[in-house]
């Protein structure tokens, strides 16, 4: 029986994906595990693995295509011994699932960034029981489901093993989940906690047709907005509305800093070519400050839920990095026990895989902080927007020779203005003030960083 390859969830909160390219094409052979195609997400491009084998009989979704739906038909493989003809009557049965999850996705195409799918309210449950019944056929006691869908399941109190499946060989998937929430199998009633309130919608000013009334015709280009900047706007306008930021400033001086960074580089040493094995930055050192003014003011190392506060164990500094279309804010982890040589090779690392958006989910998902760098473009001072769950980010400058007065002396400095926001639920003022200053003290005296 041909089975049905269907565009994967590959994080929890993916609803749709772009599929970038195909690996293979209509009449190769593959083996589970081999790599058949690329999707891309809103932040990185990942490869899909098949997970079973058999010939490529037709792709259906062809490379380039965007907006591609979680859980929708993208190709169909043929078992040993099958041919072309087998394909017809599959394609017309498989696709019920997906296309019973299709019209529900509509209605909330902005759902909350916690939802994991976009599954949806109440208005088609009719037609998910007739596409959830004749894939009641699993047989034997093993039960064939996706990661995906056992997690969910279990979050859910569902009992996996009573729900149909409707994936290729009767495997569940994430739609058969959503489908038994409905239907009353959860063996408790929290599956009606994911259908909180909708997040605020990102466009809050005039509608498209008003704005574009106010532009002359061929005066301007429309360019659509990708899934990386239709993910940026939808989460900071969340942060924005949601979360009560705050704003503390102060002044570090550099030259201690600078003084270090050159002797630390000046001894790197070199390899058969005579490369440097680490060339420490400005920002290696600020990560480095930052990691360890959490760890010595613990109370801001935190996470606010409605249930508690998360006080973390380790420091996990989220760093931004520009990529064209948006930014990403890779992980760099448990920083405050890195050397700023390991720190440095490590952000090399993961700005050019980032760049690449090679980057996988758990490399720039998490994190306790985050710190954004815009001295390098000259900017003075700003003021950056907090990452949710972060309860916290560090907006750093650039580094500015000025005049500052010593002893009552007029002398010339370094000067690096950072502003550090946070969130008032988890930081108060006295507390954020307290971590600048230990930010500082390690910026200024930077010998304390490698003791």
């Amino acid at each position: 029986m041909p089975i049905n390859i269907l565009m994967p969830a590959l994080s929890p909160t993916m609803e749709e994906g772009n599929l970038a390219k195909w690996n293979v094409k209509e009449g190769d052979k593959v083996k589970a595990g081999d790599v058949i195609a690329e999707i891309e997400t809103d932040k990185a491009t990942m490869e899909v693995e098949s997970i079973d084998e058999g010939t490529v009989g037709k792709i259906v979704v062809p490379e380039g295509s965007q907006g591609v739906k979680v859980n929708a038909l993208i190709a169909v493989l043929l078992a040993e011994g099958e041919d072309k003809s087998a394909i017809g009557s599959t394609e017309a049965a498989a696709p019920a699932p997906a296309a019973a999850a299709a019209p529900e996705a509509k209605p909330a195409p902005a759902a909350a960034a916690a939802a994991p799918a976009p599954a949806a309210p109440a208005q088609a449950p009719a037609a998910q029981a007739p596409a959830a019944a004749p894939a009641a056929a699993a047989s034997g006691d093993r039960v064939f489901a996706s990661p995906l869908a056992r997690r969910l399941a279990k979050d859910a109190g569902i009992d996996i093993a009573k729900v149909a499946g409707s994936g290729p060989h009767g495997r569940i998937v994430q739609a058969d989940i959503e489908a038994a929430k409905k239907g009353g199998v959860a063996k408790a009633a929290p599956a009606a906690a994911p259908a909180a309130a909708p997040s605020a919608p990102v466009h809050a000013g005039p509608t498209d047709a008003q704005t574009l009334k106010l532009f002359a015709e061929g005066s301007y280009d429309l360019v659509p907005h990708d899934n990386m900047r239709k993910t940026i706007a939808r989460r900071l306008t969340e942060s924005k509305q949601n979360v009560p930021h705050f704003y503390v400033t102060v002044d570090c001086e550099l030259d201690a800093l600078l003084a270090l960074r050159e002797q630390i580089n000046g001894a790197a040493p070199k390899d058969a070519e005579g490369k440097p094995g680490y060339k420490v930055s400005v920002n290696d050192m600020v990560i480095k400050a930052m990691a360890l003014a959490l760890k010595k003011v613990p109370g801001a190392n935190a996470s606010w839920t409605d249930g508690g506060m998360l006080v973390h164990k380790v420091v996990d500094v989220g760093v931004a990095v520009s990529i064209p279309g948006g930014l990403i804010t890779p992980v760099v982890r448990n920083a405050e026990t890195k050397s700023l040589s390991a720190i440095s090779n490590e952000m090399k690392d993961l700005a050019k895989r980032a760049r690449e958006r090679k980057l996988k989910p758990e490399e720039y998902q998490g994190g306790t902080t985050s710190v954004s760098n815009l001295g390098m473009f000259g900017v003075k001072d700003f003021a950056a927007i907090i990452n949710p769950p972060h309860a916290t980010i560090l907006a750093v400058g650039a580094g500015i020779q000025q005049p500052v007065v010593r002893n009552g002396e007029i002398k010339i400095a370094t000067i690096m203005s950072v502003t550090l926001s946070t969130d008032h639920r988890v930081v108060d003022g006295a507390l954020g003030a307290e971590l600048l200053q230990a930010f500082k003290g390690y910026i200024e005296k930077p010998m304390a960083m490698l003791v």
